[in-house]
């Protein structure tokens, strides 16, 4: 696909370039973490850079399904241009992994719909709607923390992280650790949570990584601020 004609592209010629750049020993890979699709990320970043924003092949792209594709879409639409109740739609039908991350972090997040959305996520009855309850809410922790109130969510936390869904365990993890790193009066509680519940605590992590063992994250993230 040439510089110019991206700027036209239809459904059918992106999706014959897609399916043109599937690796079957990358899909194999991304098999094994819930994924359904064998093209490199840099390579679906490179055809991204190309098209555009191309908000309405994007709504294509989504609505074929495709893992792919709909990572794609991630890159390519108006995440303005959405409202509450295709983020809502969007979220829910979202399952794998990697589609779900892009769409809470390059669309959900830079919606006008995000605060609405995530209070009526929190705590649903599925667990990678309220997984992204959480993303939303690490976002406040780190980013715009007034007004949120951090002890009721170390509270929730406390009571909630041992028996998680997988998902949700996840991303409650992660607010747990955003909470030590980012606010030095509730670290010892953060910690304290962490060592008690040991969410992780075991994780494989490859060397040079950081653990998503609370206590250690929180450690090590602290130390890379200076103590702070």
């Amino acid at each position: 696909m040439s510089e110019q004609s991206a700027e036209t592209a239809s459904l059918p010629s992106v999706m014959s370039e897609l399916a043109a750049l599937d690796d079957p020993k990358v899909r194999a890979v991304n098999a094994r973490h819930g994924d359904d699709h064998g093209v490199k990320l840099s390579e679906l970043r490179a055809l991204a850079k190309r098209l555009k924003t191309r908000h309405e092949l994007a709504l294509q792209l989504w609505g074929t399904g495709d893992g792919a594709a709909r990572l794609l879409a991630m890159l390519t639409c108006r995440p303005r241009e959405f409202d509450r109740d295709e983020l809502d739609a969007m979220v829910r039908a979202a399952r794998m992994p990697k589609v779900h991350d892009w769409l809470v972090n390059y669309v959900v997040k830079k919606s006008p719909h995000a605060e609405e959305l995530r209070t009526e996520w929190a705590g649903d009855g599925d667990p990678l709607v309220a997984a992204a309850a959480w993303d939303l809410t690490t976002r406040r922790v780190v980013g715009r923390p007034a007004g949120l109130d951090l002890a009721a969510l170390l509270d929730a936390i406390d009571s909630g992280l041992r028996d998680a869904p997988e998902a949700t365990r996840w991303a409650m993890n992660s607010c747990l650790a955003a909470i030590g790193i980012e606010h030095a009066e509730f670290r010892d509680r953060a910690v304290a949570i962490g060592e008690r519940v040991g969410a992780f605590r075991d994780y494989p992590t490859s060397p040079g990584c950081t653990s998503p063992y609370a206590p250690t994250w929180i450690a090590e993230m602290v130390r890379r601020k200076g103590g702070a």
